[in-house]
């Protein structure tokens, strides 16, 4: 049907036949294809050599044709003609169709709101369809209103590049914006209109340029696929009366910052075996069972400076925490899964024994169970740890003691709130427009004894869990760690713990046990948080299984669930870190004259990576003469981008 030269249509596209045959061969703006007939539609026979003969219209000439079109539409409202060729139509308008033109006159008729485009049938010639005067008007409007979008639009993208935006009304226009921010989207539609380069941190900032948002957001939870909404399904309740959980006659006490409202452990000694009670979930949630998956997809409970988004239902604390039914009722008690465990002569586990119990339990913060280490209920508790830390010293485990701090964030108001014209955010403490707005307050983590106490008491409870899940052939979470590489030249100081850091490798997670050599422990299972870590909570739902004679998970399927666990909860962990950074460099915007004192831990060349105690901050600056390991300095801060979470140092030159 169609020869060399004539115009056709290619996918919409204007294009020239310049070859016959089976397929024919056609060149169209983007270059060259062979085409089947039924893939183009005939526009006119030409002849045309190139795209480059046919005309575009301007403004003016565009509404000439409208004008010719609306006297067509008028002559034939008395025709009885369901549709008419392009061709008949431009004859009708113009006189006659120039191959020139028939590319412009197709898109006009395209466009044009008395006419309909009916869908082409490949390879006829476009035909179109007349509207009804009130079919014609409704057209019009729709055009007009999409006219005017076009250049609300293109007014809006102006104001963008310029960054001045009209709020709220702006607002609508930006929601990919704060998307992408957000990490919901990887795409901004309206960012490459403005010419902006596309990223996370690009859309942050051009948010915070724009006043849709504040330096108080904080995007990093979403940004990794974590809610800032805790849990929703809640636990049952414990049954009144439990087989199989026995009372147990001594006082346990659940030791913990002070700022801690989910206390997930207690310990006690009886006088022959150490006791470690942990909370008991695992006792109502049963394996891949709903609230079991929506665990699995966190990984971890999420601590954010602005609050604790839990893996399993705030709600269920009251019931599942130990401590909290005590203090509002001395006669009540808690359910717990505790890890009995007898020690031999150098402090090694020697019997390991897995009970279901209740227990009371006494809370205590950090500071209090210091100040009481010495009474006769906890002197004994002390010891324990101490000679527990002696036994892993000699099994070479290695203890690094680094500055931490703690992150809080208290409320001020202010004149007034910033105003948040994009998507509303997910929780009130996040919410910019607020008449209220968050002062960040850092602290430094006080080292209290009585936390030592803890921490060994949760390493003798992984221990003996390890050893009694390997005993019983229980597929079992076992956590492991290579030996460190550590040089002889280890310096002193923070320096030093530095270095150690630098050297330790990173823990994995098996089925199998293998040495844990930085606690330096033969097996080891983190068994002690299973209100917060799923891990835990997996382990519980083994051991429990193994208590009630029910089935075990095979290993294949503890590796898959402890795999989807473990990397749902390094999100988190990546998440907390982020947003503890975030956070720290509001801090230093919001006090401007801050300074604090920076240790040098390391020195490469001219360049010294100093330590930040007051912050838990790490940063490179150039080496100050006549400075060495370990000497301070005073450091300011300057540089401090939001978006791309960083910051530089800069010395405090000394009076």
């Amino acid at each position: 049907m169609f020869k060399i030269g004539n115009l056709v249509l290619y996918k919409n596209q204007a294009a020239i036949v310049k070859e016959c045959g089976e397929k024919y061969t056609i060149v169209y703006a983007l270059g060259s294809q062979k085409v089947r007939e039924k893939d183009i539609c005939f526009l006119h026979q030409g002849p045309l050599s190139s795209l480059n003969e046919l005309e575009s219209a301007d403004a003016g000439e565009n509404t000439e044709l409208n004008v010719k079109f609306d006297e067509v539409w008028e002559l034939l409202q008395d025709e009885a003609e369901p549709s008419y060729t392009l061709s008949a139509l431009a004859e009708l308008a113009l006189g006659d169709f120039d191959v020139k033109r028939a590319a412009l006159i197709y898109a006009a008729l395209t466009k044009h709101p008395k006419f309909a485009a009916l869908p082409l049938q490949a390879p006829e010639q476009p035909r179109f369809a007349l509207r009804s005067a009130e079919e014609a008007q409704r057209e019009i409007e729709k055009q007009s209103e999409k006219q005017r979008e076009k250049e609300e639009r293109a007014a809006f993208i102006e104001r963008l590049r310029r960054k001045k935006l009209l709020l709220p009304q702006d607002g609508i226009f930006m929601g990919e914006v704060e998307a992408l921010a957000l990490g919901k989207t990887d795409k901004s539609k309206v960012m490459q209109e403005a010419g902006f380069s596309v990223s996370e941190e690009k859309a942050h900032k051009l948010l915070l340029d724009c006043g849709l948002w504040t330096i108080y957001r904080n995007p990093h939870p979403s940004r990794r696929g974590l809610s800032m909404q805790s849990a929703h399904e809640r636990l049952p309740p414990f049954p009144e009366d439990e087989t199989g959980r026995i009372s147990v006659e001594h006082t346990a006490y659940a030791i913990d910052n002070s700022w801690s409202c989910d206390p997930d452990d207690a310990i006690a000694f009886d006088g022959t075996y150490v006791w470690v009670h942990i909370a008991d979930p695992a006792a109502a949630v049963m394996s891949d069972s709903p609230i079991d998956r929506a665990a699995r997809n966190r990984g971890a409970t999420l601590y954010t400076p602005e609050g604790a988004s839990r893996m399993l239902a705030e709600e269920s604390l009251a019931d599942y925490a130990l401590g909290l039914a005590e203090e509002k009722d001395p006669s009540a008690f808690s359910r717990a899964l505790s890890f009995r465990i007898k020690l031999n002569d150098t402090g090694a586990v020697e019997q390991a024994d897995v009970l279901k119990t209740r227990v009371k339990v006494e809370r205590l913060t950090y500071e209090e169970a210091d100040a009481q280490k010495s009474s006769p209920e906890l002197a004994p508790l002390f010891a324990i740890a101490q000679k527990n830390i002696e036994r892993r010293k000699q099994a070479g485990a290695v203890f690094i003691d680094l500055p931490e701090i703690h992150i809080s964030l208290a409320v001020s108001p202010t004149e007034g709130g910033a105003q948040d014209a994009a998507i509303p955010q997910e929780k009130a403490q996040e919410q910019d427009e607020s008449d209220s707005k968050p002062v960040v307050q850092i602290k430094a983590a006080v080292h209290c004894e009585s936390a030592s106490l803890v921490r060994e008491f949760m390493l003798l409870a992984g221990e003996a869990a390890a050893r009694f899940a390997f005993k019983n052939r229980i597929p079992f979470p076992y956590v492991c760690q290579e030996k460190p590489e550590i040089p002889r030249d280890i310096p002193e100081g923070l320096a030093g713990q530095y270095r150690l850091r630098r050297c330790m490798k990173s823990r994995s997670v098996s089925i199998s046990p293998a040495p844990h050599a930085g606690l330096g422990l033969g097996m080891y299972s983190q068994v002690t948080s299973p209100l917060r870590r799923y891990s835990d909570l997996i382990a519980h739902q083994q051991l429990h299984a193994f208590l009630d004679g029910r089935p075990l998970l095979d290993k294949d399927t503890m590796l898959e669930r402890i795999s989807a666990g473990d990397a749902a909860a390094g999100a988190a962990v990546k998440a907390e870190r982020k947003s503890n950074l975030h956070w720290t460099l509001v801090y230093l915007l919001q006090n401007p004259d801050w300074q604090g004192e920076a240790v040098i831990a390391e020195i490469k060349g001219n360049q010294a990576v100093i330590l930040i105690p007051s912050l838990a901050r790490e940063a490179l600056i150039t080496l100050p003469a006549g400075k060495g390991l370990n000497d301070t300095l005073t450091v300011k801060a300057g540089d401090i981008n939001i978006p791309e979470l960083t910051e530089t140092y800069i010395p405090v030159k000394e009076a």
